[in-house]
């Protein structure tokens, strides 16, 4: 049996361990969140729908044998924007389950700018939904403008507010309200996606199942902060408890007390 690896941590906030890192890039207000040009839009419809889509469904089959409870839950929102929160627990896979998730709604992704680093890709990852968080002011607006777009259009918005990858990690990792003040801003249902891992048989890496669960709304007797927390907290603790199905840790995590690496 292949030795199991551990990876040791000091900040369960602010600690990442994508298999790559990328660079910053620069977010401002000249960067262009929505496209009306035709052919762009037609390209686009081409990377989502053709390409991407049916390389999410296989590779979710073939590598994690994926499995999605709940995404019924969905139906009667069609028409409806609708805000997805999801742990963020892989690489490739956490920009493929979404779009198995809701499938046949278009799920557009909150991501950092460095995922727009890499040269050559940033047309095609921005083609497939890609909305990137401004590193600078100026583009905030924008950035508003383009969450509120594509919930008045009836997309879905997949948020992953623990921020950093920690590959196969088993449980929910505490994060920041900052993002749930959306669907509070635009009177949307949010939903979330808990990622579990199970044993396999014949193979090391773990078969995956997603939890779909929701809607949750936001309380309107509240302010807006208060409503914000509160939505955060309800949706956090539904994840803590779908979280604890997991009965495969292929990656151990540690906590680092003093030195110490991952390995």
């Amino acid at each position: 049996m292949k030795k199991r690896r551990i990876i040791y941590y000091k900040d369960e906030l602010n600690d990442e361990f994508a298999d790559t890192q990328k660079k910053e890039t620069k977010i401002g207000k000249d960067f262009k969140y929505i496209r009306k040009s035709l052919v762009w839009r037609f390209f686009a419809f081409i990377a989502y729908r053709v390409i991407m889509t049916p390389i999410a469904f296989i590779h979710c089959k073939v590598k994690f044998s994926l499995k999605v409870i709940g995404k019924e839950k969905l139906k009667p929102f069609r028409k409806k924007g609708v805000f997805i929160y999801g742990n963020h627990t892989l690489q490739a896979g956490d920009a493929f389950i979404p779009n198995v998730v809701t499938f046949p709604k278009k799920t557009y992704v909150v991501v950092k700018s460095a995922n727009l680093s890499t040269r050559g890709t940033k047309t095609f990852i921005t083609m497939n939904g890609a909305i990137p968080i401004p590193t600078e002011i100026s583009a905030m607006r924008n950035f508003l403008g383009a969450l509120e777009k594509r919930s008045v259009e009836g997309s879905a918005i997949m948020i992953y507010p623990e921020a950093h990858i920690w590959p196969y990690y088993t449980g929910i990792r505490p994060f920041k309200s900052v993002s749930f003040a959306y669907p509070v801003k635009f009177g949307d249902p949010a939903f979330c996606t808990t990622v579990t891992y199970r044993k396999r048989k014949r193979r090391e890496t773990p078969k995956i199942v997603v939890y779909l669960d929701g809607p949750f709304y936001a309380d309107k007797t509240l302010p807006t902060k208060e409503a914000t927390e509160k939505l955060r907290n309800e949706i956090y603790e539904q994840m803590l408890k779908r979280a604890k199905s997991s009965d495969y840790e292929y990656i151990e995590y540690r906590k680092e007390e003093t030195g110490g690496r991952h390995t």
